[in-house]
């Protein structure tokens, strides 16, 4: 799914903050549009300020809730008026989503299962599930009939059933492992009519934003603006499957 390059990826701590060395994104035609959906979010707003830097890119597209249009993943009308006020730009080649909850002040991971809130699990699917299934409803039509183009989410390697070793975290497991489903799903569906179409599942690694930064303990952290950049280039690497993929940010395959 991913053409692999010569020698081993780099790792966190010689790239971290030297991104003149990642190359541009070769794979998709000059000039092309993005869409970013969260972009004023950490993960976000990384993704638009690369590809404003690429000079492959033509236009990117930033929208989240305080957007114009607003695009709210809660509310499907806004997600629908969205696609249909880009509808008149052309083919879109590049679609990232980088919504995504974890915590805010009325809820918190489970660390067992007597903490479990089914509205706090409801939630929890609603924005990280539910939500880019609409987006990939309303926004695959962007993607142009023919040629190369990519519809990249956000997930998570916790959404993994066979690599959860630890337990915990049922809402948001479950959401991503939700999320992956919908992604796989929707793939197999849109290669029908978009065969050169590539839908992604994306694993940033832990990220110095606010979605992770409360529960990151020791692990090691990556600046979001490093975490994009590896993963703009698995979408650069990635070749179309009709069962779409859940990737690492190091281009490494996470079993479903």
């Amino acid at each position: 799914m991913i053409r692999r390059q010569t020698g081993t990826v780099p790792g966190c701590s010689e790239l971290q903050g030297d991104f003149n060395n990642m190359n541009e994104l070769s794979a998709f035609p000059k000039g092309f549009t993005a869409i970013v959906v969260g972009s004023t979010g950490g993960l976000g707003s990384a993704f638009v300020a690369l590809l404003e830097r690429d000079p492959r890119c033509g236009h990117v597209v930033r929208l989240s809730r305080s957007s114009r249009p607003p695009l709210d993943l809660e509310d499907e009308a806004s997600i629908e008026r969205a696609a249909a006020s880009l509808a008149a730009r052309g083919d879109v080649h590049l679609i990232v989503d980088a919504t995504g909850i974890l915590h805010d002040p009325a809820m918190r991971p489970e660390k067992s299962i007597g903490q479990v809130d089914p509205e706090v699990i409801a939630r929890a699917f609603a924005i990280n599930a539910t939500g880019p299934l609409l987006l990939l409803k309303h926004f695959h039509h962007l993607l142009p009939r023919k040629g190369r183009s990519v519809f990249a989410t956000i997930s998570a390697r916790v959404g993994s059933i066979a690599d959860n070793r630890l337990g915990g975290w049922y809402g948001y497991r479950a959401s991503k492992a939700a999320l992956n489903m919908f992604l796989r799903t929707a793939a197999i569906e849109i290669s029908r009519k978009r065969p050169d179409a590539i839908c992604l599942a994306l694993h940033p690694g832990t990220v110095k934003t606010r979605l992770s930064e409360p529960f990151a303990a020791d692990r090691e952290r990556f600046e979001a603006e490093y975490s994009a950049q590896m993963l703009l280039d698995v979408m650069n690497r990635a070749e179309p499957s009709a069962e779409g993929a859940f990737v690492a940010y190091d281009g490494s395959d996470i079993p479903w």
